[in-house]
């Protein structure tokens, strides 16, 4: 259970800073100096960086995670960040499991109460939270598995060929009983013996 306490004043530029950050080379240490370099030098800039590690976006020690990496890539970014948010902010999720604009009241109350703050205090820190989910993939794993249920669904079924289908079904209809029949011709020299035998055969059993 979680819930940060951090915000900032400036929560409107909180997408846009976060898509520098996504932009840029991660530095070995994130320091208020690179905040400066990026741009953000108010002391409303300033909660950027307690934000970052509230998200998992940076250690202790101001160094970047692997959760900071994998936000750099383009296609991942979304994503990360909606994990990032679920993770931080776990206890508005139990309450909402898909909080909107809508939901700001209830939001707010939850970090008033949290953390007994004030209402400027607390309002502040719900538009924190609703900025980030701007730049935020709630969704994915729902998604995801949507897409594979309906992969599944229209997926057709592997059938053999029907030709193979047609052999099969000739060859095991076509049982049947098989009979070994031996035959001990008697020993002569008379050629028609042998005729009449080979004649009788045909008549009554090849035919």
């Amino acid at each position: 259970m979680a819930l940060p306490s951090t915000y900032t004043n400036s929560y409107s530029t909180l997408p846009e800073f976060f898509g520098k950050i996504r932009d840029a080379q991660a530095p070995d240490r994130f320091t208020n100096q690179i905040l400066k370099d990026l741009g953000y030098k108010s002391n409303n800039h300033r909660p950027f960086i307690p934000l970052m590690k509230a998200l998992g976006f940076l250690s202790s020690d101001g160094s970047p995670t692997q959760r900071y990496q994998e936000y750099r890539n383009h296609a991942l970014s979304e994503r990360i960040m909606g994990e990032a948010i679920k993770e931080a902010y776990s206890d508005l999720f139990l309450i909402k499991s898909k909080p909107t604009q809508k939901d700001n009241e209830l939001i707010t109350g939850k970090f008033k109460s949290y953390h007994n703050v004030s209402d400027t205090v607390a309002n502040l820190m719900s538009k924190t939270f609703f900025s980030l989910l701007k730049i935020a993939d709630l969704e994915f794993d729902q998604k995801k598995l949507s897409t594979e249920k309906v992969k599944d669904k229209i997926e057709p079924t592997k059938t053999e060929p029907k030709g193979v289908q047609e052999k099969i079904i000739k060859e095991t209809s076509g049982l049947g009983l098989h009979y070994n029949i031996q035959i001990h011709l008697p020993a002569t020299k008379d050629i028609e013996v042998y005729n009449a035998i080979f004649k009788s055969l045909k008549e009554h059993l090849i035919e």
